[in-house]
């Protein structure tokens, strides 16, 4: 079969259980050549029984969206089946279903009101300024490490009442959990395993103390949290920290990452943001739609479904490509171009609406805003100082590393 028009691709060449596929960038490509000619393309697996690839916004939206029909439950959100080890994943909301999703959600949206995400502003907004302050003075810095991933970590420790001095522990169990097909994460399912096992514990030991004193901060109002007499379990708790440690820190980390990458690779985009700092709220849509962090979410069919002319078995597995959707040409006139100042952009970084639109949404979109404001002001003439080091990962759109350099400044 020919390749799409504009690409050297050949369907032959689509492996999208391939890591290295998605490290080298190689992804975009390949999602171009499937929207254009399949996109709704059946993969097999060598160790499964396959899976459908959802490329297209509107066909995403409308899995999304059906969440009775296309369960998260059956089989969870990852391409491999639930295994019998991991059946504790059932118990964090991303694995659950209306209408025990619904319940879990009413509970958990009491740490995440307009009023308790306000509270945690004014004191992130510092604790930005003293994450530039550790770098200012040097003229150099490795950008994931020492900056994008500073701020999520603080904000999950400040959210939850982790000590400061462990927010590097969710830091590693993170990677750990995430990176299981990077070396450089010592990637591997038991050292993911054994990852989680700790974050766990963790939690579960933060909550017991926080449960004999409970106070205004979010993590009281989570374990407070009550509705007609019903209340977070402490396994649902403890998977709750899990889910808000990992989504919370790797998606806005990689956000950042990217959003700042995307800008050292089109300088006027930056420059544009730099002498016009109104453009910021939409350069943030921009930045989490080019940087889309979670690649993909699966479904399981629950019932025969017949989705843009395909027919959809029960029982299939159906992947939702979020970082192709927002590639898609017919939703973003000329998408592989990073546009600041772009209108409409209905990215669906947040998961295209339905039961699992991402619950911390306005944080991110806050912690975003926070961290760009503080380096326009204080990193002048920011640019690259080396190689950009990607993660190697089908599920997570990470950067590892990002060296760069700028002008040094006294502190504020």
């Amino acid at each position: 079969m020919t390749a799409a028009k504009g690409t050297n691709v050949q369907f032959n060449d689509v492996d999208l259980l391939d890591p290295d596929v998605f490290r080298t960038g190689r992804h975009h490509e390949l999602f171009k050549v499937l929207r254009a000619e399949d996109p709704i393309h059946w993969t097999n697996e060598p160790d499964g029984p396959g899976f459908w690839s959802i490329t297209r916004h509107a066909d995403l939206i409308t899995v999304n969206r059906e969440a009775q029909l296309f369960s998260s439950a059956e089989q969870g959100i990852s391409i491999p089946d639930i295994t019998p080890e991991g059946e504790m994943v059932r118990e964090m909301m991303l694995y659950m279903d209306p209408p025990r999703h619904t319940r879990y959600r009413r509970l958990v949206n009491k740490g995440f009101t307009p009023r308790m995400i306000g509270l945690l502003e004014t004191g992130l907004r510092t604790k930005c300024r003293l994450i530039l302050d550790k770098v200012v003075q040097r003229g150099e810095c490795d950008f994931v490490i020492d900056i994008a991933a500073e701020l999520p970590l603080q904000a999950i420790a400040e959210m939850m009442g982790v000590p400061s001095e462990d927010r590097h522990k969710l830091f590693d169990w993170t990677n750990r959990m995430i990176g299981i097909d990077d070396p450089e994460f010592e990637g591997d399912r038991e050292s993911a395993g054994v990852a989680a096992t700790e974050l766990y514990m963790y939690a579960n030991a933060l909550a017991t103390e926080k449960r004999k004193q409970l106070s205004d901060d979010i993590l009281s109002k989570l374990l407070g949290a009550e509705l007609d007499g019903d209340e977070l379990t402490e396994t649902e708790f403890d998977m709750f920290f899990m889910l808000l440690s990992v989504a919370g820190n790797e998606t806005t980390r990689n956000a950042t990452s990217h959003g700042m990458r995307a800008l050292l690779d089109n300088p006027d985009q930056f420059a544009k943001l730099q002498a016009n700092r109104e453009l910021l709220p939409g350069a943030i849509e921009e930045i989490l739609r080019w940087a889309t962090p979670v690649l993909h979410f699966r479904r399981t069919a629950m019932a025969d479904f017949d989705l843009a002319g395909t027919a959809i078995r029960k029982g299939d597995k159906v992947v939702m490509w979020h970082i192709s959707a927002n590639r898609d040409e017919t939703v973003f006139d000329d998408p592989f171009r990073f546009d600041i100042e772009r209108t409409p952009n209905d990215h669906i970084a947040f998961g295209g609406g339905g039961a699992h639109f991402c619950l911390g949404a306005n944080l991110a979109r806050m912690e975003l805003d926070l961290i760009f404001t503080e380096i326009l002001n204080r990193l002048p003439e920011l640019e690259s100082n080396g190689e950009t080091e990607y993660l190697r990962s089908n599920f997570i759109g990470g950067i590892k590393h990002m060296p760069v350099r700028f002008s040094p400044t006294q502190l504020s």
